[in-house]
């Protein structure tokens, strides 16, 4: 093989279903993987089509998925992110994980979501209880919760600010970094039993709340994309612990 190509080409293909259609603005996915990830770990992404996130809503988007794992399955994934939790919670945990393993049954891929990669991170540390920094409105909290609450994680506070898709889509950059460590903070002080600290949702570029809550609460906080890389990467020792991101990334498998 050419030398000056084999320089170009990734170690690892990390493959992304990303809640959108990619015909959209999307901000941010790759700008905080790789606060993360080598140089050499390359995104491959696809969209999902969401609309919204009502149960008609992701019963439209979902009938996309297929298509998504084909296109990254014949670009060489070697794993494949199912992303959005809003996505996985109204689907319920019971179809997502039969999803993920139709996923590897058929494709030979690794697949996983990020409440599964959640769940895995609380049972890793060896933590039950769980306060949430939410955005969404109450039908997709409670969708959440249960989805938790089914994986063994007790949601023990959460809290809400009624964004359904189109208001998470619509906030700026600012907004966005601005809200999600807002709602980290109120779900540590509303829930102080809580063991660990979540503010899930892509929408909002989050990466920061991670030390920040860390250091203000004493406890482990996580964001989709934290658990994600943790379980995927970290965790099989496909990347070294990542420091400054929190206690998560920082551990060995």
């Amino acid at each position: 093989m050419d030398e000056h190509k084999k320089k170009l080409l990734p170690r690892f293909r990390y493959g992304e279903i990303h809640p959108r259609a990619h015909e959209e603005l999307q901000r941010g996915p790759c700008y905080q993987l790789y606060r993360l990830v080598p140089l050499d770990v390359m995104e491959l992404a696809t969209g999902l089509g969401l609309e919204n996130y009502t149960p008609e809503g992701v019963e439209k988007a979902v009938k996309n998925y297929w298509r998504c794992v084909e296109l990254l399955a014949k670009e060489g994934a070697q794993v494949i992110i199912f992303g959005g939790a809003p996505i996985s919670a109204v689907l319920t945990r019971p179809r997502v994980v039969e999803l993920l393993r139709q996923t590897k049954e058929k494709t030979g891929i690794p697949a996983d979501a990020p409440l599964e990669a959640l769940i895995a991170a609380m049972k890793h540390l060896g933590l039950t209880k769980l306060a949430i920094g939410s955005r969404w409105a109450d039908k997709v909290n409670e969708a959440i919760v249960k989805y938790l609450n089914d994986g063994g994680i007790e949601v023990v506070g959460i809290t809400k600010r009624d964004q359904w898709a189109s208001d998470a889509f619509a906030m700026t950059l600012e907004q966005g970094l601005d809200i999600a460590l807002e709602v980290g903070r109120e779900a540590a002080k509303i829930a102080p039993e809580a063991e660990a600290i979540s503010v899930p949702g892509g929408a909002a570029l989050s990466l920061h709340v991670i030390p920040a809550l860390e250091e203000e609460f004493g406890k482990p906080a996580f964001t989709n994309m934290s658990v994600e890389v943790w379980n995927q990467l970290v965790r099989p020792g496909i990347i070294p612990p990542v420091q400054d991101w929190g206690r998560l990334l920082a551990m060995k498998g």
